[in-house]
């Protein structure tokens, strides 16, 4: 039998990256944290915090302090289903892979619909997402995929539109003759990260296959936007965050009627599918009100 003490300080340690921080969580001194991790791994048997600055789980330390959290999350529905308030008025965290344009567009609001959790995000592609659940390292997942995850059930949230969008000076710049495989060769495209396939799919979709333009490498949602009306270059970003800037004229779509919609899913874990219940619902609560229906016809 795991002692949850234990568990939960070596959760606190992973979560916030220093003894002195968990200490400070849990309400005990620092001392008393090092000694429950300690003793927890001689119990197990191995090395589970790499001590240093961030300290970080070792791959057994990972599993345990995801385990913990876990437990702490069906504890707390259960007090909950009991009348009992929270057991010892702490939050549980919920550790969910979501995509960086639905953060930065509409899963925010999601989040605070549910107001007594703590959120631990993991950003990733959303074609890449749901690996996070299939490892079994995050509860939750919005992905671009209904493909099914063992252990999770999945429902659709409806799309996500983007528009490929520059500047009016970098259009009559790059783009003088027209949006054509020669000119998309030649003018600098935007790109999120190695994962982002976004630009190449609209290019295949409305140009042509091969086409490999120079890039600019922006890891960042907001950043994307800023570049993009700078004159950086051109991207597809969420239609929520570019309408304005497309009705001041600040930025100009490069085909029109080219939008392109990536559907979105939202797959969670059955283990704890009952203390995920008012999350799902504030999810799907608020993809309903800021996405497009699934399959919603561009244009």
């Amino acid at each position: 039998m795991l002692d949850y003490a234990l568990l939960d300080a070596l959760a606190s340690v992973v979560r916030t990256g220093s003894f002195e921080r968990a200490a400070r969580q849990i309400g005990v001194t620092p001392s008393a944290i090092s000694q429950r991790v300690k003793l927890l791994e001689e119990r197990v048997g191995a090395v589970l915090v790499i001590r240093g600055q961030p300290c970080k789980g070792t791959e057994a330390g990972l599993r345990l302090a995801r385990h913990a959290d876990e437990v702490a999350l069906l504890e707390r529905t259960l007090s909950l289903d009991l009348g009992r308030g929270a057991l010892d008025g702490r939050m549980p965290t919920i550790r969910i892979a979501v995509n960086a344009d639905s953060l930065a567009t509409w899963f925010v609001g999601a989040m605070a619909a549910v107001p007594d959790c703590l959120f631990d995000l993991v950003l990733d592609d959303q074609e890449h997402s749901a690996e996070w659940l299939r490892r079994g390292e995050v509860r939750a997942a919005v992905s671009g995929s209904d493909a099914p995850v063992q252990g999770c059930d999945c429902r659709p949230l409806g799309t996500l539109r983007y528009i490929a969008t520059a500047s009016p000076a970098f259009v009559r710049r790059w783009f003088a003759d027209g949006v054509s495989a020669q000119t998309l060769s030649r003018a600098p495209a935007l790109t999120f990260n190695t994962k982002d396939m976004l630009q190449a799919r609209w290019i295949e979709a409305h140009v042509g296959e091969g086409i490999v333009p120079p890039t600019h490498w922006l890891p960042s949602s907001q950043a994307f936007v800023d570049a993009t009306l700078a004159g950086l270059g051109w991207g597809l970003n969420p239609e929520g965050l570019v309408s304005d800037a497309i009705a001041a004229g600040r930025l100009v779509p490069l085909l029109s009627d080219a939008a392109y919609d990536v559907p979105l899913y939202w797959h969670w874990s059955r283990s704890v599918a009952t203390a995920l219940r008012p999350l799902n619902a504030a999810v799907g609560e608020t993809a309903r009100a800021m996405l497009r229906p699934p399959h919603a016809p561009a244009g």
